[in-house]
Protein backbone atom coordinates (compact mmCIF):
# COMPACT_ATOMS: atom_id res chain seq x y z
CA UNK A 1 0.00 0.00 0.00
CA UNK A 2 1.18 3.52 -0.80
CA UNK A 3 1.17 6.31 1.77
CA UNK A 4 0.68 10.05 1.35
CA UNK A 5 2.14 12.37 3.97
CA UNK A 6 -0.33 15.02 5.17
CA UNK A 7 0.78 18.11 7.09
CA UNK A 8 -2.01 18.06 9.66
CA UNK A 9 -2.55 16.73 13.15
CA UNK A 10 -6.30 17.44 12.93
CA UNK A 11 -8.00 14.07 13.50
CA UNK A 12 -11.08 15.13 11.53
CA UNK A 13 -9.06 16.11 8.48
CA UNK A 14 -7.07 12.88 8.65
CA UNK A 15 -10.38 10.93 8.68
CA UNK A 16 -11.55 12.91 5.65
CA UNK A 17 -8.36 12.19 3.73
CA UNK A 18 -8.48 8.54 4.74
CA UNK A 19 -12.04 8.34 3.44
CA UNK A 20 -11.01 9.97 0.17
CA UNK A 21 -7.95 7.77 -0.33
CA UNK A 22 -9.53 4.42 0.58
CA UNK A 23 -11.08 3.73 -2.86
CA UNK A 24 -7.64 4.16 -4.42
CA UNK A 25 -5.84 1.75 -2.08
CA UNK A 26 -3.77 4.59 -0.61
CA UNK A 27 -3.00 5.20 3.06
CA UNK A 28 -2.73 8.56 4.81
CA UNK A 29 -0.12 9.47 7.42
CA UNK A 30 0.94 12.60 9.26
CA UNK A 31 4.46 14.02 9.14
CA UNK A 32 6.67 11.86 11.42
CA UNK A 33 7.26 13.44 14.85
CA UNK A 34 5.51 16.63 13.76
CA UNK A 35 4.49 17.27 17.37
CA UNK A 36 8.14 17.67 18.38
CA UNK A 37 8.55 20.87 16.36
CA UNK A 38 6.70 24.21 16.39
CA UNK A 39 3.58 24.37 14.26
CA UNK A 40 3.70 26.50 11.13
CA UNK A 41 1.85 29.77 11.77
CA UNK A 42 -1.10 30.14 9.40
CA UNK A 43 -1.04 33.90 8.91
CA UNK A 44 -1.88 34.08 5.20
CA UNK A 45 -4.77 36.15 3.90
CA UNK A 46 -6.04 33.32 1.68
CA UNK A 47 -6.45 29.56 1.90
CA UNK A 48 -3.87 29.14 -0.85
CA UNK A 49 -1.29 31.28 0.93
CA UNK A 50 -1.62 29.18 4.09
CA UNK A 51 -1.54 25.88 2.20
CA UNK A 52 1.58 26.92 0.30
CA UNK A 53 3.34 28.07 3.45
CA UNK A 54 2.62 24.85 5.31
CA UNK A 55 3.59 22.66 2.37
CA UNK A 56 6.92 24.42 1.91
CA UNK A 57 7.92 24.46 5.57
CA UNK A 58 6.83 20.91 6.40
CA UNK A 59 8.42 19.47 3.26
CA UNK A 60 11.80 20.66 4.54
CA UNK A 61 11.34 18.34 7.54
CA UNK A 62 11.08 15.22 5.34
CA UNK A 63 13.69 15.71 2.56
CA UNK A 64 12.89 14.01 -0.72
CA UNK A 65 9.24 13.37 0.10
CA UNK A 66 6.18 14.97 -1.43
CA UNK A 67 3.96 16.33 1.33
CA UNK A 68 0.41 17.60 1.01
CA UNK A 69 -0.81 20.61 3.01
CA UNK A 70 -4.46 21.52 3.46
CA UNK A 71 -6.06 24.82 4.30
CA UNK A 72 -9.82 24.90 4.29
CA UNK A 73 -12.79 26.60 5.83
CA UNK A 74 -16.33 27.88 5.58
CA UNK A 75 -17.50 30.97 3.68
CA UNK A 76 -20.97 32.28 4.50
CA UNK A 77 -22.45 34.73 2.02
CA UNK A 78 -24.57 36.61 4.59
CA UNK A 79 -21.38 37.23 6.60
CA UNK A 80 -19.45 38.51 3.57
CA UNK A 81 -17.37 35.35 3.35
CA UNK A 82 -16.66 34.92 7.07
CA UNK A 83 -15.37 32.96 8.85
CA UNK A 84 -13.14 32.15 5.85
CA UNK A 85 -9.46 31.66 6.68
CA UNK A 86 -10.34 32.24 10.33
CA UNK A 87 -12.73 29.26 10.44
CA UNK A 88 -10.75 27.30 13.03
CA UNK A 89 -10.30 30.34 15.32
CA UNK A 90 -13.63 32.04 14.78
CA UNK A 91 -14.90 31.98 18.35
CA UNK A 92 -11.58 33.00 19.87
CA UNK A 93 -11.38 36.02 17.59
CA UNK A 94 -14.38 37.52 19.39
CA UNK A 95 -12.20 38.25 22.42
CA UNK A 96 -8.63 37.99 21.13
CA UNK A 97 -7.25 39.66 17.99
CA UNK A 98 -4.53 37.02 17.65
CA UNK A 99 -5.51 33.81 19.48
CA UNK A 100 -2.65 31.38 19.98
CA UNK A 101 -4.83 28.31 19.56
CA UNK A 102 -7.85 27.21 17.55
CA UNK A 103 -11.30 27.34 19.14
CA UNK A 104 -13.39 24.33 20.06
CA UNK A 105 -15.76 23.26 17.28
CA UNK A 106 -18.81 23.85 19.48
CA UNK A 107 -17.71 27.41 20.25
CA UNK A 108 -17.18 28.19 16.56
CA UNK A 109 -20.60 26.79 15.71
CA UNK A 110 -22.23 28.76 18.51
CA UNK A 111 -20.77 32.03 17.22
CA UNK A 112 -21.89 31.23 13.69
CA UNK A 113 -25.44 30.51 14.86
CA UNK A 114 -25.61 33.74 16.84
CA UNK A 115 -24.50 35.80 13.86
CA UNK A 116 -27.05 34.16 11.57
CA UNK A 117 -29.94 34.18 14.06
CA UNK A 118 -31.81 36.94 12.21
CA UNK A 119 -30.98 35.81 8.70
CA UNK A 120 -33.69 34.13 6.63
CA UNK A 121 -33.03 30.42 5.94
CA UNK A 122 -32.90 31.01 2.17
CA UNK A 123 -30.09 33.54 2.65
CA UNK A 124 -27.88 31.23 4.69
CA UNK A 125 -25.99 30.07 1.63
CA UNK A 126 -22.43 28.99 2.21
CA UNK A 127 -19.59 26.94 0.83
CA UNK A 128 -16.76 24.85 2.12
CA UNK A 129 -13.44 25.65 0.45
CA UNK A 130 -10.34 23.46 0.36
CA UNK A 131 -6.93 24.27 -1.08
CA UNK A 132 -4.20 21.63 -1.15
CA UNK A 133 -0.57 22.38 -1.90
CA UNK A 134 1.98 19.68 -2.71
CA UNK A 135 5.64 20.42 -2.04
CA UNK A 136 9.01 18.71 -1.90
CA UNK A 137 12.27 20.03 -0.50
CA UNK A 138 10.78 23.47 0.06
CA UNK A 139 9.33 23.86 -3.45
CA UNK A 140 5.62 23.93 -4.28
CA UNK A 141 4.87 21.43 -7.04
CA UNK A 142 1.14 22.00 -7.46
CA UNK A 143 -1.97 23.57 -5.95
CA UNK A 144 -5.41 21.94 -6.06
CA UNK A 145 -8.67 23.51 -4.92
CA UNK A 146 -12.37 22.70 -4.74
CA UNK A 147 -15.59 24.15 -3.29
CA UNK A 148 -18.92 22.65 -2.30
CA UNK A 149 -22.11 24.69 -1.94
CA UNK A 150 -24.69 24.28 0.81
CA UNK A 151 -26.83 25.98 3.46
CA UNK A 152 -26.27 26.69 7.15
CA UNK A 153 -28.94 25.23 9.41
CA UNK A 154 -30.31 26.85 12.56
CA UNK A 155 -29.30 23.85 14.70
CA UNK A 156 -26.69 21.08 14.33
CA UNK A 157 -27.63 17.69 12.91
CA UNK A 158 -25.47 14.56 12.92
CA UNK A 159 -22.41 13.44 14.85
CA UNK A 160 -20.09 11.96 12.24
CA UNK A 161 -18.14 15.04 11.22
CA UNK A 162 -16.11 17.83 12.75
CA UNK A 163 -15.85 21.59 12.55
CA UNK A 164 -18.92 23.14 10.93
CA UNK A 165 -20.12 19.82 9.46
CA UNK A 166 -23.20 19.55 11.74
CA UNK A 167 -24.48 22.90 10.44
CA UNK A 168 -23.57 22.47 6.77
CA UNK A 169 -26.59 21.10 4.89
CA UNK A 170 -25.91 19.58 1.47
CA UNK A 171 -29.17 19.83 -0.54
CA UNK A 172 -28.28 17.12 -3.06
CA UNK A 173 -28.25 14.46 -0.34
CA UNK A 174 -30.61 16.30 2.02
CA UNK A 175 -28.15 15.71 4.86
CA UNK A 176 -25.52 17.63 6.75
CA UNK A 177 -21.91 16.62 6.32
CA UNK A 178 -22.01 15.33 9.91
CA UNK A 179 -24.62 12.76 8.85
CA UNK A 180 -22.25 11.14 6.34
CA UNK A 181 -19.58 8.50 6.84
CA UNK A 182 -16.01 9.54 5.87
CA UNK A 183 -16.34 7.56 2.64
CA UNK A 184 -19.73 9.13 1.78
CA UNK A 185 -18.46 12.59 2.63
CA UNK A 186 -15.34 12.16 0.47
CA UNK A 187 -17.49 11.61 -2.62
CA UNK A 188 -19.12 15.06 -2.36
CA UNK A 189 -16.90 17.20 -0.14
CA UNK A 190 -14.51 20.01 -0.99
CA UNK A 191 -11.61 18.07 0.54
CA UNK A 192 -12.41 14.90 -1.37
CA UNK A 193 -12.66 16.77 -4.68
CA UNK A 194 -9.37 18.62 -4.13
CA UNK A 195 -7.68 15.38 -3.12
CA UNK A 196 -8.82 13.64 -6.31
CA UNK A 197 -7.33 16.52 -8.32
CA UNK A 198 -4.04 15.94 -6.51
CA UNK A 199 -4.16 12.21 -7.29
CA UNK A 200 -4.87 12.92 -10.95
CA UNK A 201 -1.87 15.26 -11.07
CA UNK A 202 0.32 12.78 -9.24
CA UNK A 203 -0.58 9.97 -11.63
CA UNK A 204 0.93 11.97 -14.49
CA UNK A 205 4.24 12.56 -12.70
CA UNK A 206 7.23 10.56 -14.00
CA UNK A 207 8.53 7.86 -11.60
CA UNK A 208 11.47 9.96 -10.36
CA UNK A 209 9.01 12.64 -9.26
CA UNK A 210 6.89 10.29 -7.15
CA UNK A 211 8.95 10.04 -3.98
CA UNK A 212 6.12 11.41 -1.85
CA UNK A 213 4.14 8.18 -2.24
CA UNK A 214 6.17 5.60 -0.41
CA UNK A 215 5.46 1.92 0.36
CA UNK A 216 3.89 1.56 3.76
Amino acid sequence: MLTILITTSNAGKLRDFAGASKPFGIAIAGIPEVHLRPEVVEDGLTFEANARKKAVEYSLRVPGEIVLADDSGLEVDALKGAPGVHSARYAALETDKAPAENSQDEANNDRLLRELANVAPSRKTARFVCVLAAARNGEVLGVFSANVEGLILSAPQGDQGFGYDPLFYFPTLQKTFAMLTPEEKAKVSHRGAAFRKFLEWHSTEPPQESQGLAPR
